[in-house]
């Protein structure tokens, strides 16, 4: 796909480092999946989805509530830098940032093609409506609450 000028989108044009700041921040589809509680598996680095989101996350609307502060509110937040791109294994496998760094194609749902960010929530993929907030389940529980939906 190429934009009106005839020139190449700037995900399959650029690497993640080359970006601008708003071109790196729009390659989030807003799914939310990055903001919930995992767990890796010391033995295999295998990363396990919980359905446990961050306190800061809107679970009705799959929305960071302070994404400009998000730091300083959870200090623990992940923050993606593109001199981290070795460490993105633990994003899920529809995430961009993880697509554009392995050379693949963004999803036919992105907002970024479809021009529309709810088409993010259509495709099933956003958290919107499927997650409960750290504050209603002890970290003990974590391990009971791992998901299958996200890959």
């Amino acid at each position: 796909m190429s934009d009106a000028d005839g020139m190449q989108p700037f995900w399959t044009s650029l690497t993640l480092t080359q970006m601008s700041h708003s071109e790196w921040e729009s390659l989030c589809d807003g799914c939310g999946r990055c903001c919930l509680h995992k767990l890796e598996c010391e033995d295999s680095g295998e990363v396990y989805y919980t359905d446990v989101a961050c306190r800061n996350l809107d679970c009705s609307a799959g929305r960071c509530l302070d994404y400009r502060n998000r730091q300083t509110l959870v200090p623990e937040c992940l923050v993606l830098k593109p001199e981290d791109i070795e460490s993105f294994h633990w994003l899920p496998a529809t995430c961009a940032y993880r697509l554009v760094a392995e050379g693949k194609s963004l999803p036919i749902w992105h907002p970024l093609l479809t021009g529309d960010s709810e088409s993010v929530v259509r495709a099933g993929i956003s958290v919107r409506g499927r997650v409960v907030l750290e504050s209603s389940v002890s970290p003990d529980e974590f391990e009971e609450r791992v998901i299958h939906w996200i890959s």
